[in-house]
């Protein structure tokens, strides 16, 4: 009997996860936002800054440098997009920019993860879902509320049956915008306390209902046509209804629920980022909280991240095909308020 004395080779190294580089174009508050939570994950890199002014371009940077890496910043979005290192691009300009500049990105061969609303109507939204699709791009609205771990749960509990048949959801967001940021209030920025705010609640609603089959809706407008403090009623085939309101002009309590004839769901403000919920039953109710990392926008990072990776074009969190549909149901609703915007 011999024994096999040989050196034993080393396994394969354990494979370190790909770090996704970030493009941020443009350097508003959501951008700083985004900026904050992608610094919180492993496998994620600020990479480069774009912004019309070199300057913002330089103090964002500035301020998300860690230690020795420094992200490159970029006094054009034309200049962030031609550097060959970016791997996808969140979009951080206001809705009523989004049609050039995520198509400026399709050019330069970028995925994209572009910050909602995606346009100011379904038809634009339609357009880029298109080409995207054509050339083979990974293309996401960022509506964060989708993937915040609160929001998932829910939507498993509600399919478990948790709250039986549902009848009825309810939701509200609202803030006082400040006067002195163009784009929430001139139509030819895109303003729109729908587009901007309640998009939220609508959201909810289609994420437990689904595709309404009316809508009624009625607004306040600005003097310009922006409709600024809104509701609408949706009713669907099977019965059910949701009750929303969204507002730029009052501190609603934004709050959430969704109830049925086996139980009740209560999300209290902001019903857009929870950060726990209520379940209850006849006369018992329970705390159910399920962590969310940072301010809620890396979960969003993450899923594109592991999209890209797989090879993916779109994510299933994430779908195109509701985007536009649920843009669909606001064109609706802004028409029958007679807003101007866009």
């Amino acid at each position: 009997m011999t024994s096999d004395t040989s050196p034993v080779e080393p396994g394969p190294s354990p494979v370190e996860p790909v770090e996704t580089r970030w493009g941020i174009l443009a350097t508003g508050d959501i951008a700083h936002s985004f900026a904050r939570d992608l610094a919180l994950l492993d496998d994620a890199v600020l990479h480069a800054v774009g912004s019309r002014s070199l300057s913002s371009a330089r103090a964002f940077a500035d301020e998300y440098t860690t230690g020795d890496t420094r992200p490159r910043a970029y006094g054009s979005y034309e200049s962030l997009l031609a550097d060959p290192d970016v791997d996808v691009v969140y979009v951080a300009t206001p809705h009523g920019r989004h049609i050039e500049d995520v198509l400026a990105c399709f050019d330069a061969g970028k995925p994209v993860l572009c910050e909602k609303a995606l346009t100011l109507e379904a038809a634009s939204a339609q357009h880029l879902v298109d080409e995207a699709r054509r050339r083979g791009l990974f293309f996401a609205e960022a509506m964060w509320m989708r993937l915040n771990p609160n929001i998932v749960r829910m939507r498993e509990m509600v399919a478990e049956g948790a709250c039986g048949e549902v009848r009825q959801v309810r939701a509200d967001l609202g803030f006082v915008a400040p006067t002195d940021k163009a784009r929430l209030w001139d139509p030819t920025l895109g303003a729109s306390a729908l587009l901007d705010v309640g998009i939220y609640p609508l959201t909810f609603a289609y994420l437990f209902l689904g595709k309404p089959a009316h809508v009624s809706a009625a607004a306040t407008l600005s003097d310009a046509g922006v409709d600024l403090n809104g509701g609408a009623t949706l009713r669907y085939d099977d019965g059910a209804v949701a009750s929303l309101s969204w507002t730029q002009v009052a501190w609603s309590d934004g709050r959430a629920s969704i109830a049925g004839d086996g139980g009740r769901i209560e999300v209290a403000g902001r019903m857009n980022n929870p950060r726990g919920f209520t379940y209850a039953r006849y006369w018992e109710s329970d705390e159910i909280t399920v962590p969310v990392l940072g301010e809620g926008y890396a979960h969003e990072i993450v899923e594109v991240g592991r999209c890209l990776r797989e090879g993916l074009t779109e994510s299933a969190l994430l779908p195109l095909d509701e985007t536009v549909e649920i843009l669909a149901i606001m064109d609706e609703i802004r028409a029958q308020v007679g807003s101007t915007t866009g």
